[in-house]
């Protein structure tokens, strides 16, 4: 029988069985995705039939990070909406069985993109594709009914990016490796200078290219990894999404090897103007909410390089090494400065 770090065996498996309609033990259990944040096993049952199992790291750092039940609430709710998530199985809080709460979803078999290297298998065609559904995509989740799925409770719908200031800047310095006085200076400035929100909706909270899984037609089948999807201000995400779609000859500040700097991808201009154009909504006062992006990711990353320098990601290591992420802190709260600058 396989054993592997953040699974026990013998009681999820017995969870499976009695959860999960249709599971065939004995299951084996594999590693697919360690992330930044939480892990992502595949489970496989005795009849081939394969899952998705998603728990918090082995050892968790902040708190308020890492909620299960939040993720599994998310997808649950959307699961009949035009919004594309994997279904979801179950959720189990009881940390008797797996020393944390997890839940298990459907195992959607397509393409995640999330190196140039994996960019390449992709046709210039098909990496236009995807671009063009990715801003779709994100469009439909903002404009998602949060009351009729159900979801008008997962968050407080005012005062998003505010309260967005507080967190992540209270995170980043519980988690901090060193002092970086600039990310104080941003949020000061951007904290005096927020712009009116407008009718609060889906706000994901990382929606990005390697946060969705891709048809062989470059069509999103399903959207990944919503534990920090909450109600708010919905063009942070756009924001965000911009900050990781890296252009051609732009340094790898956010992400290592940037799938989107390959030829055909749309540029971030072409990708703003596609959700505009799918939502039916102008991105106002764009200029603060990129100022904004950038800090977060920064306070993120930082987050990042503290949990692995504490082991909190097990035996997993990034490619670049752990240092590359200090590098990338460094870089994006430059931009950050250098936007919030722009922002009067």
């Amino acid at each position: 029988m396989d054993h592997i770090r953040g699974i026990q065996h013998e009681a999820v498996s017995a969870w499976f069985e009695a959860n999960v309609p249709g599971a065939v033990l004995p299951l084996t259990f594999e590693l697919i995705a360690g992330g930044h944040s939480n892990l992502t096993f595949k489970a496989t049952g005795a009849d081939g039939q394969a899952y998705v199992l998603r728990r918090p790291p082995l050892r968790q750092v902040l708190a308020t990070a890492h909620d299960m039940g939040r993720e599994h609430k998310v997808i649950a709710a959307l699961a009949d909406t035009d919004v594309p998530v994997p279904r979801a199985f179950g959720l189990c809080e009881d940390e008797a069985v797996n020393e944390r709460p997890f839940y298990v979803m459907e195992f959607v078999d397509g393409r995640v993109v999330r190196t140039q290297e994996q960019a390449a298998q992709l046709s210039p065609k098909l990496r236009r594709e995807s671009s063009r559904s990715i801003a779709d995509i994100l469009a439909r989740i903002h404009t998602v009914d949060v009351a009729q799925v159900g979801l008008g409770d997962l968050g407080r719908k005012e005062d998003y990016i505010a309260r967005q200031l507080r967190r992540w800047l209270r995170q980043f310095e519980e988690s901090k490796t060193r002092e970086r006085p600039e990310i104080q200076e941003v949020h000061d400035h951007l904290v005096d200078r927020i712009p009116n929100q407008g009718p609060a909706g889906i706000v994901h909270g990382d929606y990005r290219l390697d946060n969705c899984i891709l048809s062989e037609e470059g069509q999103v089948l399903a959207v990944l990894d919503w534990e920090l999807c909450t109600l708010g201000d919905r063009n942070a995400d756009v924001a965000q999404l911009l900050v990781y779609w890296a252009e051609p000859n732009d340094p790898d500040f956010a992400l290592d090897s940037p799938p989107t700097a390959m030829p055909g991808f749309a540029n971030r201009s072409e990708l703003r103007d596609r959700y505009q154009q799918a939502s039916g909504r102008e991105l106002d006062n764009f200029e603060f909410y990129l100022a904004f992006a950038y800090w977060k990711v920064a306070c993120i990353l930082e987050g990042v390089y503290s949990r692995y320098v504490g082991g909190a990601m097990g035996d997993k290591a990034p490619p670049q090494g752990a240092d590359s992420f200090a590098a990338r802190v460094d870089a994006l709260t430059e931009m950050a400065t250098s936007a919030a600058e722009q922002v009067a």
